[in-house]
């Protein structure tokens, strides 16, 4: 993204990641990526939910004991991280680097397009868990900003903003296998709870490509609201809510029919971005950015039935296991507000590092 509501793109030429014999690049210390050793305050076991907290302007990960909402470790990983996602075992964390200049909304587009990009700064950052450092940079396409991962733990799906494609790598061999053409400023990215289908969010085309998993074919484009920027599906897979910011709307989409059954209007200050659906399905969570509120929708009427107030313009979500906790990145405010989602009430305030992003919960691996 162009930073929120900006609708012109810089747009610059896709680079080959190089790599190690493996596809890959192992744990970089050159290039901007900084030291891959965490700062680590004190260690912890198994058993817990970590949270794992992208800091865009600090170039480092931090690391958040979800039992107790403190920090255990930071992480540096290199430029620009944004996406993170966490592998079932919680013994990998992934995360999207981007040699991509950042433009903030008060730059003209003239004046962004004149800034450099660094291609060689691209890539996914592979984050052992347990040892918290980066062991490897996996190849992303151009300016990777977010991704899923498939149920077997095989392959990334990474949306390249600059480029208008998604590019699916394999993670053992560290090589990008497809790239396909999605839309322009292609964002959220999300596999559906079969495994079967990608959907990749496109800002500026205003519509979600349907992509099969095993093939990255495009199967179908679901025109949805202005600038879609986050998707989620009900665990039952039947229904996928989008976030569009710009339209200030949520849309519900019948997967089974690639077809929108419902536009959720939203109040007025939102600007919608990340959203996440309960571990049970029964309520629908919309960071409004902007808006600074994480709204609930209940998913049997599609109507807002609650709204906490957290930090500045949020915008990653996840929830524990359990659904219990909800924590979102705050941008602005350098923060993670902690929700208890029974009470719909922040329980903690977590400083982490220079513009949080996004943040993802796993299990935390085993330590010696």
């Amino acid at each position: 993204m162009r930073n929120d509501t900006s609708t012109a793109k810089l747009i610059l030429t896709a680079a080959g990641i190089a790599g190690s014999l493996s596809g890959c690049k192992e744990q970089p210390a050159l290039g901007g990526r900084a030291d891959t050793t965490a700062e680590i305050s004190s260690p912890t076991g198994s058993g817990e939910d970590l949270a794992y907290v992208t800091n865009e302007d600090s170039q480092n990960l931090t690391v958040i004991d979800t039992r107790t909402d403190s920090v255990v470790a930071t992480i540096s990983v290199g430029t620009r991280p944004r996406g993170v996602k966490v592998s079932p075992d919680g013994k990998t964390v992934y995360v999207a680097l981007s040699g991509s200049p950042k433009c903030p909304p008060s730059m003209p587009d003239e004046e962004c397009e004149k800034l450099k990009a660094d291609k060689t700064k691209d890539g996914i950052a592979v984050v052992d868990g347990a040892a918290r450092r980066v062991s490897r940079v996996l190849p992303g396409g151009s300016d990777p900003e977010q991704f899923d991962i498939s149920g077997d733990g095989k392959r990334l799906y990474i949306s390249n903003e600059d480029a208008g494609t998604a590019s699916i790598v394999n993670v053992e061999k560290g090589t990008i296998e497809t790239t396909v053409k999605v839309g322009a400023e292609p964002e959220g990215v999300r596999v559906s709870p079969d495994g079967k289908l990608v959907y990749v969010t496109a800002e500026s085309d205003t519509s979600i490509r349907v992509l099969d998993a095993q093939t990255g074919a495009a199967k179908a484009r679901i025109k949805v609201d202005r600038r879609p920027r986050d998707v989620a599906f009900s665990p039952d897979g039947k229904r996928a809510y989008a976030t569009a910011e710009v339209g200030g709307t949520v849309s519900v989409i019948d997967v089974a029919n690639n077809r929108v059954l419902a536009t959720i209007k939203l109040p007025q200050d939102a600007k919608p971005m990340g959203v996440r659906f309960s571990p049970d399905g029964n309520k629908v969570y919309v960071a409004t950015g902007r808006g600074g509120t994480v709204l609930v929708i209940d998913p049997a009427t599609n109507r807002v039935t609650g709204s906490v107030k957290v930090g500045q313009r949020p915008w990653g979500l996840a929830l524990t296991r359990d659904g219990k906790k909800l924590y979102t990145a705050n941008g602005p405010s350098n923060d993670v507000s902690v929700v208890d989602t029974d009470k719909l009430a922040v329980i903690a305030t977590v400083p982490v590092g220079k513009i949080p992003w996004g943040v993802a919960i796993g299990p935390a691996p085993a330590r010696e």
